[in-house]
């Protein structure tokens, strides 16, 4: 007699949402939020074009969709990574740390949010997006330096953000991560100077 192996478990297909978003995801970063047409996302989701009207509403919606879900990614990324620091201090400079594991990736692209911007106009719901995403990213680093001891820390956080973006952008031109390296060490000056 032999033993009956239980059922392996069913993997559910995500749905076609949720496939959508990881077409736009995929595609929008690699290739452009405009350059993309609906009809490449709809064929690579395998999908009607009815699917994306009636679960986006119109290519901006799912433009916001694929933007907001990379916000919420990389805050989660960031949040998550800096539980391994145990002092301000490594917080705030982990951020670079962060960065610089992303840049390190063969797909990195540069920043998701700089990339739709420059190609879209200044009032649409990419800008809308961005603008969040650009708060909470001066946001952690306003928090981080008060934690650390800056004595202004919406200063610092200027400061650091400027350079965050600046790095970003270094990484992907020179297809290295090592201007987050050389980020860091800048941060950690500015870090400094600031508690000084």
């Amino acid at each position: 007699m032999s033993a009956v192996s239980p059922p392996s478990p069913v993997t559910p297909k995500p749905s076609a949402r949720d496939r959508l978003l990881a077409a736009a995801d995929e595609l929008f970063y690699a290739q452009g939020v405009h350059t993309v047409g609906i009809d490449r996302v709809i064929e690579h989701a395998g999908v009607a074009k009815a699917t994306l009207y009636s679960a986006f509403g119109s290519k901006d919606g799912l433009i916001r969709a694929y933007l907001e879900g990379r916000h919420r990614r990389r805050r989660e990324r960031i949040l998550t990574a800096l539980e391994r620091f145990d002092t301000p201090r490594h917080r705030l400079l982990g951020v670079f740390d962060v960065l610089a594991e992303l840049a390190a990736a063969p797909s990195f692209r540069g920043c998701a949010f700089y990339n739709a911007s420059a190609e879209s106009p200044p009032d649409g719901v990419v800008q809308q997006v961005c603008d969040e995403n650009r708060a909470w990213t001066r946001g952690l680093f306003t928090d981080l330096a008060r934690e650390a001891g800056a004595r202004d820390p919406e200063a610092l956080a200027a400061q650091l953000v400027v350079l965050y973006d600046g790095t970003s952008v270094g990484a992907r031109m020179d297809r290295s991560a090592a201007a987050a390296t050389t980020a860091r060490a800048v941060a950690a000056a500015l870090l400094d100077a600031a508690t000084a």
